[in-house]
C-alpha cells in the first residue's frame, strides 16, 4: 500500500465548505466520493441512513436530513477532546491532532477525516483515534471489548486510507473516566479490507451508471422512515399502481396480520369493559385508599386503586386565549402506513 494523498488543510474552513470538500475534493473534480461515515450505510448497517438515502444524496436527488439531533451531535463533537485526553492519559500514548483531508492511494473516491491520530508508546507505531460519545443506555454496545459493527466499518475503511496497521476507539457515555470509557482497539485486517473496498467500488460504479440500491437486507423500520424522508407524503390524484403477481404473497400476508391486530384490537376492548364493570364493586370499597389486599389460603391478591395525575397543554384554551403562540408551536404531524384489503372479483 502506497501513503495517502493529502487534499487540503480543513483547519478554519466553515462547515459549508468542509462539506463540499468532503462531496467532490477541493477542486470540486471527484464526481462521487465515499467517506468513513458512509460505509456503514453502504453495507446497510447503519442505524441512521440506507443505502438508497445515501444514494441519492451522492447523487443530489436529495439533501441529507435535518438532524433531529443536532444538540446531540454538537455535544459528541465537543466530548472528542475529552475522549482523546482520557485515552492519551490511559494508555501513555502519544495522542495528535490531523486537520488534513485525506485521499487514499488506489481509490481516489477515498477521502477521510480523522479525529485524531496517536503514536504507540511501546514501539512507536503509527494508529488512528476515533473518539466517540453515547449515553448510558447504549454503553452495552461498548462492554467487553466489544465494538458497534458500523463503527468498526468506519474505523477499517480509515485505517486503508492512512496506510496504518492499528486503530483505536475512545468511547466515553458518563464523567467517571475508570468506568465510563472504553478505549478498544483493531488491528488491520486485509481480507476485511477487501471486502469493504469490493462493495465501495461497486457502490461507486452504481452511482456513475444510475443504478440505485434497493431496500434489501435494511432493518424494516429505518427503510421505511428513510422512505418516508426519500418521497415524502403520498400525492392525491396520482394514478394507481399496478403491482406484478410476485407481490401477491406479501400484500396477503400484510391483509392477513392487519385483520389478525383488528381482531386482538375488538378483544381488547371487550376484556377493557369486562374490567371497568368488575373494578365498579371493587373501587366503592377502596374509597380514598389507594391499596388493599385480600388473603386466600394459597396467595394474596394485591388491589392498587392510585390517582395518576397527568399535565399537558390544553390545547382547546391555548388556541381561545393564545392564538399566536398557538400557531407559533402547533408542529404537524404525518404518517403514512400501508395497507392492504382484499377485494373479491
Amino acid at each position: 500500500m502506497a501513503k495517502p494523498i493529502i487534499l487540503c488543510d480543513t483547519a478554519g474552513m466553515t462547515n459549508d465548505r468542509w462539506l463540499e470538500c468532503r462531496m467532490h475534493g477541493p477542486k470540486g473534480d471527484i464526481p462521487y466520493t465515499v467517506g468513513g461515515s458512509d460505509v456503514a450505510a453502504i453495507f446497510g448497517v447503519s442505524p441512521w441512513t440506507t443505502p438508497l438515502e445515501l444514494w441519492k444524496i451522492k447523487k443530489g436527488q436529495m439533501k441529507p436530513a435535518k438532524k433531529a439531533n443536532a444538540n446531540q451531535l454538537q455535544m459528541g463533537h465537543l466530548l472528542e477532546p475529552i475522549a482523546a485526553y482520557w485515552y492519551g492519559a490511559k494508555t501513555g500514548n502519544t495522542v495528535m491532532e490531523d486537520t488534513n483531508l485525506y485521499q487514499h492511494a488506489d481509490h481516489s473516491y477515498a477521502l477521510a477525516n480523522f479525529d485524531r491520530r496517536f503514536t504507540r508508546a511501546s514501539d512507536n507505531e503509527p494508529g488512528i483515534l476515533e473518539c466517540k460519545s453515547c449515553t448510558y443506555h447504549k454503553a452495552d454496545e461498548w462492554a467487553d471489548g466489544a465494538i458497534p459493527l458500523y463503527y468498526e466499518m468506519q474505523l477499517r475503511f480509515y485505517l486503508a486510507v492512512a496506510d496504518v496497521n492499528i486503530g483505536a476507539f475512545s468511547a466515553v457515555w458518563g464523567n467517571n473516566p475508570d468506568n465510563d470509557l472504553a478505549m478498544p482497539e483493531i488491528i488491520r485486517d486485509k481480507a476485511k479490507e477487501d471486502m469493504i473496498f469490493e462493495r465501495l467500488d461497486e457502490w461507486i460504479w452504481s452511482l456513475e451508471n444510475d443504478k440505485p440500491p434497493t431496500m434489501a437486507d435494511v432493518a424494516p423500520k429505518l427503510a421505511l422512515e428513510s422512505l418516508a424522508r426519500i418521497y415524502g407524503a403520498s400525492q392525491a390524484g396520482l394514478p394507481t399502481i399496478e403491482f406484478s403477481r410476485k407481490y401477491e404473497s406479501p400484500l396477503r400476508r400484510i391483509a392477513m396480520l392487519q385483520g389478525k391486530i383488528s381482531e386482538c384490537n375488538r378483544e381488547i376492548k371487550t376484556y377493557e369493559k369486562e374490567i371497568e364493570a368488575h373494578s365498579v364493586r371493587i373501587a366503592e370499597v377502596m374509597k380514598e385508599h389507594e391499596h388493599g389486599v385480600l388473603e386466600t389460603t394459597s396467595d394474596k391478591l394485591l388491589i392498587d386503586f392510585v390517582t395518576k395525575t397527568t399535565r399537558r397543554p390544553d390545547s382547546k384554551a391555548l388556541k381561545e386565549k393564545y392564538p399566536a403562540i398557538y400557531t407559533d408551536v402547533l408542529k404537524a404531524s404525518e404518517s403514512r402506513k400501508v395497507k392492504v384489503s382484499v377485494q373479491p372479483i
